[in-house]
């Protein structure tokens, strides 16, 4: 694609392309710069909304988030929390999305059926989940049918995490898959044909021409998938709150909790900033290493 000389932008068809350009960017403007504008200018402040107003601290709250213990447990909590969603959230949904993609009946129905999760409200999957877990509930039962001990899911530090992760990887699981299925279909069924008649079998198939033809799928489900991963709020307030023992507590919660729990809204926006920071981080490393577009 040919580069435009900065002359261009106000010729004839750039003043075009302004017009045609200008309500989304002030929409943008108005919802997304300003308010992330406002939140840096915050994150160097004290105080509240009130008639006493905002003080300026300059670093103070980024100095207290790094000697914070609890921020590093969340911040912990978090990346234990990403790591172990995101990875089940993209392998599972690439090995159905090939048996899907290899079996023509009720292909439309399954991906109808996966896709169900990804629609449905995270708030109200959460209590089922929490109703499902509690120390009561129905899996403790069929445990205790079997002779085995119940156990304490939600008020347990090993088990409670556990039980987040599975809502969220269950959650994003039919979105990926969806998008999977897009990516091999784009694939030409030459290649794979070619690669029979050469001899090769359905591993050697998979991992030289399904992965290598998927590889713009797979950056762009990896950083949706973290992206929801990191911003997760609905699960662990509805299930977990938190604990125990500030054991589920993830950034996002942390940052509410402080902003509307303890009305730190300077602290919180600091916290908010560094979650800024790693989103736009991963944006940027996807941009970094997409393949480029074939040109004609």
């Amino acid at each position: 694609m040919p580069k435009l000389h900065p002359k261009q932008w106000l010729g004839p068809d750039g003043i075009t392309a302004w017009i045609f350009l200008s309500p989304a960017l002030v929409f943008l403007g108005i919802f997304v710069l300003w308010p992330m504008a406002y939140l840096c200018y915050l994150s160097f402040t004290t105080g509240s909304f009130t008639r006493g107003g905002t003080t300026w601290v300059g670093l103070r709250n980024y100095w207290r988030l790094f000697l914070s213990p609890d921020f590093w447990q969340v911040l912990g909590n978090t990346a234990y929390f990403t790591l172990a969603t995101v990875i089940p959230s993209l392998v599972l949904p690439l090995g159905l999305s090939v048996l899907l993609n290899r079996t023509m009946a009720l292909r439309g129905l399954l991906r109808t059926a996966y896709f169900i999760p990804s629609v449905t409200s995270l708030v109200a999957v959460g209590l089922g989940f929490r109703w499902l877990f509690q120390t009561e509930g129905p899996l403790n039962s069929l445990i205790g049918s079997i002779g085995l001990a119940p156990i304490p899911w939600l008020g347990s530090t090993t088990w409670a995490m556990p039980v987040l992760i599975l809502l969220s990887t269950w959650k994003q699981l039919g979105f990926n898959l969806v998008v999977f299925l897009a990516g091999l279909q784009a694939i030409p069924t030459s290649r794979y044909e070619a690669a029979e008649l050469d001899g090769a079998n359905g591993w050697q198939q998979f991992w030289h021409i399904t992965l290598p033809g998927l590889r713009p799928t797979l950056i762009f489900a990896t950083v949706t998938t973290t992206i929801f991963t990191l911003r997760s709020f609905e699960q662990v307030y509805v299930i977990t709150g938190g604990g125990p023992l500030n054991s589920t507590n993830l950034l996002v919660y942390y940052i509410y909790d402080q902003a509307f729990a303890q009305f730190d809204f300077g602290y919180a926006a600091a916290a908010t900033v560094m979650l800024l920071l790693m989103t736009l981080i991963l944006v940027f490393w996807q941009l970094r290493i997409s393949p480029d577009p074939p040109t004609r």
